[in-house]
């Protein structure tokens, strides 16, 4: 049985590197989340009571919109996962994980004000919604270092690839709703390219990693798929606000196999030489269902 769970101390300098390129970055590109809100719309809901006549985006977006928030409005049961999967682990992902935290804190109230400021969204409903996801936490099986980092790999991608594809399609609508939704992605393309890179350096130094990689991917899931109705915002948003299947794989899963050179990788345990076929055939897996979904 393969125990490499831990991640590898041999390449605590690597990572430190990787920490300090992430807040160099981000030091560029600092911002606040009233620079994104139109405030003058704002107005009182006591006086002008919500109703479905002011919403003007259409349904698929604002679903997609709505998605995006209570997927975010989670970040406190995100950071449990990630503060207690990374206890005794090295001192630089602990920091790596604050900073992040301290960058994606703004995101659900960015989206959150922005709905309500513009009357898209029904504050009352929205509060429910928010509270009941909250209230919901957060769990999964990936309880090991390696496996938390190769999840982040995934999920922040998804999520970069998410924001920008339906700012692709609210353009026509709002237009300073997609400067928004690519202001976020810019964050997520910081976040994701620091696991992707740790994750690459582990892989590079360790092929048998891919026991855990392949674990990771065939039991992937978004983590806001507990909010209610989830798999039905999914086949709006796939059919209507441009993020779907064939999105996932291609650029999310094949991306990353592409860029961690998994086909190429030769693991010397059996167990993880067997978990690297099974991602190919995976990968290939997703392919063939995304091809049929676009057809």
């Amino acid at each position: 049985m393969i125990l490499l769970p831990e991640l590898d101390s041999r390449l605590e300098n690597r990572l430190i590197e990787l920490y300090r390129d992430h807040v160099e970055r981000a030091s560029k590109i600092d911002w606040s989340y009233h620079e994104f809100v139109p405030w003058e719309q704002g107005s009182c809901f006591k006086k002008n009571p919500w109703s479905i006549d002011q919403r003007k985006l259409p349904r698929p977006i604002y679903l997609a919109i709505e998605t995006a928030l209570l997927t975010e409005v989670n970040l406190p049961w995100f950071t449990t996962y990630l503060s207690d999967t990374f206890r005794g682990s090295l001192n630089v992902i602990k920091e790596f994980v604050h900073t992040w935290v301290a960058e994606e804190d703004q995101h659900s109230n960015l989206i959150e004000n922005y709905l309500i400021l513009t009357r898209n969204s029904n504050p009352a409903e929205l509060h429910h919604l928010r509270k009941s996801v909250v209230q919901g936490g957060f769990e999964t099986s990936f309880t090991t270092p390696i496996e938390a980092m190769t999840y982040a790999s995934f999920q922040e991608l998804a999520t970069l690839v998410f924001y920008n594809n339906v700012a692709k399609a609210a353009t026509p609508y709002d237009p300073d709703l997609s400067a928004l939704l690519r202001r976020l992605a810019k964050d997520e393309s910081l976040h994701y390219a620091f696991y992707r890179d740790a994750i690459k350096a582990h892989l590079d130094l360790e092929p048998n990693y891919l026991f855990y990689v392949c674990k990771v991917l065939k039991g992937f899931f978004m983590p806001g798929q507990h909010m209610p109705d989830y798999d039905e915002r999914m086949k709006v948003i796939a059919k209507e606000a441009n993020y779907g299947p064939h999105h996932f794989y291609k650029q999310v899963v094949q991306a990353l196999v592409d860029f961690w050179d998994i086909a190429n990788l030769k693991p010397s345990a059996p167990e993880a030489e067997l978990a690297r076929q099974d991602i190919l055939k995976y990968v290939d897996r997703l392919r063939r269902i995304a091809a049929r979904y676009g057809a």
